[in-house]
């Protein structure tokens, strides 16, 4: 059975404990590999090949880290077929969907951040009258940490240590235990890209026992994660006080509103993959539909009958529309909250059973779902379920949708459906979310921040943003005589 085990120093090893953990396949319910189960142990081992690598690697020309970032863009794109049907196995999503997003954005990563870099400037100040200039240097940070979720694991994966890499830090990157193969999969290609050795650094294992010895590492300056928001807070309490730098992307209770003036045919076509693209696990889909009262019940009809032709099957045969959900534990949490709709009233107006596929009877699969709720305070339109369960209400006026839109704790991402710029703008300006699409969904240019409000995190990812996190930032001041 393939063992996975940690990139240290350029080399692979398994952890210092020798134990293990099963990784499983979910499209067939089985266990098909073994994970390093890492401890305090490995991620010190990791530090100090990064603390090594740091003074060469931070004093790398920017060219020349250009040049390897970009390499291994490329080497990621040659490898793209490998890796996708890695990500399948681990995960269980459409390999279409692999093949066509998640690992086409792991290299845009790698590629956007390799040229970003180049641009990234500092700035300067003439104190006129004074006789002083000054200037701001960035300087990489040091070591940094990087904890990527389950959901998108190279995409997230690599939108973490890309710009860690490129502003000149080197890295202890921890991606989840329940999808870690392509990250080990990255670090041969990382070293055919000619990274130096230590530059970056590969652990795995549970979050209670590897995530949290980075978070706790006393010499790791820096956290960059993306999960769930109760683990958010956790590394809040630890990392807080001993004044790391961090950025959090945490979780989403995305609201979809839907006004009458709509583009109808684009709107539905959208909103099918906004509520189910990769089963819903994608902490940026819209799980609350809030529609316009005159076009609810066409959209209902309409909605209903579109998801009902989603295919539920085998993520590697091309025509599969929905794969299997990423872990057991995970599809017993969503079969609860479905119970708990019933339980308040809503009403299921489609799918909320699991599914057995032919061939893969122990996989977890689950058939799209919508809800119809009355009380847009109930606890399935409050918390994050974060599966292929999304909940429809009607509104009637802009006043009423945005304070449901704005009810939950959450404030990470809002699509908008409108034709009228006034009330683009209106609403847009109103609704508490870091990003609001408006006649889009997932519509992404690298160069934008990116983050949520609220309980949805703290910091910015992407663009220069992230450069300006993975830096530290350093003002000079030179007096000169006349």
């Amino acid at each position: 059975m393939k063992k996975i085990l940690n990139y240290i120093d350029g080399s692979y090893d398994e952890s210092f404990s020798k134990d293990w953990l099963d990784n499983y396949n979910p499209s067939k319910g089985e266990v098909y590999s073994k994970i390093a189960s890492s401890t305090k142990a490995d991620v010190n081992s990791a530090y100090l090949a990064a603390k090594k690598a740091f003074p060469a690697w931070s004093n790398t020309t920017i060219n020349e880290r250009s040049a390897i970032l970009s390499k291994i863009a490329d080497l990621i794109d040659d490898h793209l077929d490998m890796l996708a049907e890695a990500e399948t196995l681990d995960n269980g999503k459409p390999l279409n969907l692999a093949k066509s997003v998640d690992i086409p954005r792991a290299s845009s990563n790698f590629r956007f951040f390799a040229h970003a870099i180049t641009q990234f400037s500092s700035e300067a100040h003439e104190s006129i009258g004074l006789n002083s200039m000054n200037f701001t240097l960035r300087q990489a940070i040091g070591v940094v940490g990087c904890i990527s979720p389950w959901n998108l694991p190279l995409y997230l994966f690599t939108w973490k240590i890309a710009p860690a890499l490129a502003a000149g830090n080197t890295v202890v990157a921890k991606p989840s235990e329940v999808t870690p193969m392509t990250a080990f999969l990255l670090g041969e290609l990382c070293s055919k890209a000619g990274l130096p050795d230590g530059v970056l650094n590969i652990i795995h294992g549970t979050g209670p026992n590897a995530g949290q010895a980075i978070v706790e590492h006393p010499n790791i300056k820096a956290i960059s994660f993306t999960g769930g928001t109760k683990t958010g807070e956790s590394i809040a309490r630890t990392a807080a006080p001993m004044f790391k730098k961090l950025s959090l992307e945490l979780g989403g209770k995305n609201p979809n509103i839907i006004f009458a003036d709509c583009n109808y045919e684009k709107m539905l076509s959208v909103t099918i993959k906004s509520s189910f693209a990769n089963q819903g696990q994608i902490c940026l889909c819209g799980s609350r539909i809030f529609v316009e009262k005159s076009i609810y019940s066409k959209f209902k009809k309409d909605f209903i009958a579109k998801v009902k032709d989603l295919k539920i099957g085998d993520p590697f045969v091309s025509t599969t529309n929905i794969g299997a959900l990423v872990s057991k534990p995970h599809l017993e949490k969503v079969l609860s909250y479905i119970n708990l709709a019933k339980e308040e009233g809503g009403k299921i107006l489609t799918g909320g059973n699991k599914v057995t596929v032919k061939g893969s009877e122990n996989g977890y699969y689950l058939e799209p779902t919508v809800i119809e709720i009355f009380n847009h305070q109930c606890r399935i339109n409050q918390e994050e379920i974060f599966g292929p369960v999304v909940t429809i209400m009607p509104f009637e006026t802009e006043k009423d949708v945005l304070a449901m839109a704005n009810s939950v704790k959450y404030g990470l991402s809002a699509t908008l459906w409108t034709s009228n710029i006034d009330r683009t703008m209106r609403v847009s300006k109103k609704i508490e979310a870091g990003i609001v699409w408006v006649n889009t969904w997932l519509n992404r240019d690298l160069r934008t921040p990116f983050g949520g409000i609220k309980n949805s995190g703290v910091g910015r990812e992407g663009g220069f943003e992230a450069l300006k996190f993975f830096t530290e930032p350093k003002n000079i001041c030179i007096k000169y005589d006349n």
